[in-house]
């Protein structure tokens, strides 16, 4: 089994957001494939089966099988687009989440996304607790939003993981109006065993919508600030979300499986 490290939203090695991605002929069984991503133990392995005109994308965290992540789709079309069909403008993916169509455009991958719409519901002390910080509002959809109140906020929070598995959401992000950009956050996993995910292209099917009808625009350039960083270019078109990112190949293995 061929297997690639890609890291997404980034146009340099050990920067943006690291995923795994297996090229395999048919899917292993389940319990194969949630080993290898525990081995990995990456925020998330994709694995990719040919079908026809598209291919089948599955993702793992190192805990359970998730039904959509961005960086690891930005990371599967990047070894399609660039290590199988290097001549292919676009490649679809069929996910547990419906079909995905990611196209080159430049030296980024624009990946098609439904957006989420954020419903606010009121912020609560416990959200304030886990995070350590002052909420302003909060939003919830698949993943949890929690809006703070400056960039240094964001950047130097030092959540509580433990509380924050308690609150609702399967990720739980926070983030700020920016500054050399136009909005920052950051995105905390613990309930799926991803402390903190580095750049999180799902979230931000959440957070564009958000900024979106904030600052009156459709395109929005998001930095996501982990310790690896990352970039993502968003555009808001009403019940989707385009984002797009760098990718960058840092090693390619022979899982002797």
């Amino acid at each position: 089994m061929k297997q690639f490290i890609v890291d997404a939203f980034t146009n340099k090695i050990f920067g943006g957001n690291p995923a795994a991605v297996c090229v395999v002929e048919d899917f292993p069984p389940d319990d194969l494939m949630q080993n290898i991503a525990r081995e990995n133990n990456l925020s998330e392995t994709a694995f990719v089966m040919k079908d026809g005109d598209i291919y089948r994308l599955r993702w793992f965290t190192p805990a359970v099988e998730v039904d959509f992540c961005g960086h690891a789709t930005l990371g599967a079309a990047y070894v399609v687009l660039t290590q199988i069909e290097k001549n292919s403008p676009a490649v679809v993916f069929e996910t547990l989440s419906g079909k995905f169509t990611v196209e080159r455009k430049g030296a980024l991958f624009e990946m098609d996304f439904p957006a989420y719409t954020p419903q606010r519901i009121p912020v609560t002390d416990a959200m304030c607790d886990a995070i350590g910080a002052t909420v302003l509002e909060a939003y919830l959809a698949r993943d949890l939003l929690m809006v703070l109140e400056s960039v240094k906020t964001v950047e130097k929070l030092a959540p509580d993981l433990n509380k924050l598995a308690n609150l609702d959401g399967m990720t739980q992000a926070v983030t700020a109006a920016g500054e050399q950009f136009d909005c920052v956050s950051r995105v905390f996993a613990p309930k799926i065993s991803v402390p903190e995910d580095p750049v999180t292209g799902s979230t931000h099917c959440l957070i564009a919508p958000y900024w979106s009808e904030r600052l009156g625009k459709t395109k929005l350039i998001a930095r996501q600030a982990s310790a690896r960083g990352g970039v993502l270019h968003c555009e808001f078109a009403g019940e989707r979300v385009k984002i797009s990112g760098n990718a960058v190949l840092f090693a390619v293995a022979d899982l002797k499986i």
